[in-house]
């Protein structure tokens, strides 16, 4: 399967946020927005006159970056969003947060979704009592996501529970750090996923051209 293989700060640096794609180090001086805040390139420094297209299409390509998506799955969940009943934007970005690889990131087990993807396909994680290794599975308030046992040594895994416990978890989700085990108690709520902020009536318009 296609994917980005290159520098994620540079991700970041293009968006003009961060969107924490590297996991602590994008809380400290070294997060590469912080000492170059400015896109990347020759003309990086340059000002640029931004249309309105512009605008929706760079809303796009943040919250698509951030949630490590091609373009042909992102237009994907934005088709679900549109069919379900609701604002279309909120819906899709729930859609989003539901996702296991999201779901992971948000309960500690990983620093960044794309850590939790590596760590899914490697079959490191149950749902439910079943190993699931698909970072696209979606999941349902009351499900129980559990690091198998022979993984709840890996430091890797419990420096990054150490470092959630200190930075807080979402109200949606609930973490039982001495069991490795997480639960996704309700459906994200749109005004607590503030990190980072999207606009995501922009890509409705984006897309409803």
């Amino acid at each position: 399967m296609a994917r980005y293989t290159g520098p994620v700060c540079r991700l970041c640096r293009r968006e003009n946020m961060k969107l924490f794609l590297k996991g602590d180090r994008c809380y400290t001086d070294k997060c590469a927005v912080e000492r170059r805040n400015y896109a990347p390139g020759q003309h990086g420094q340059g000002r640029v006159k931004v249309s309105d297209y512009g605008t929706q299409l760079r809303e796009k390509q943040r919250v698509k970056r951030t949630y490590g998506l091609l373009e042909k799955q992102f237009r994907a969940y934005f088709d679900k969003a549109d069919r379900m009943k609701g604002v279309t934007g909120e819906n899709l970005l729930v859609l989003l947060e539901r996702r296991l690889d999201s779901v992971l990131y948000r309960l500690g087990f990983a620093n960044s979704r794309s850590e939790a993807r590596m760590m899914l396909r490697q079959g490191h994680f149950h749902v439910n009592g079943r190993k699931v290794n698909i970072p696209s599975f979606l999941v349902r308030p009351g499900d129980v996501i559990e690091l198998r046992e022979k993984s709840r040594k890996m430091a890797r895994i419990n420096e990054s529970l150490d470092s959630v416990m200190r930075r807080g978890l979402p109200s949606w989700v609930e973490l039982d750090r001495e069991a490795f085990k997480g639960v996704l108690k309700t459906l994200p709520v749109r005004e607590e996923m503030t990190t980072p902020v999207f606009q995501e009536q922009l890509i409705v318009e984006l897309y409803s051209k």
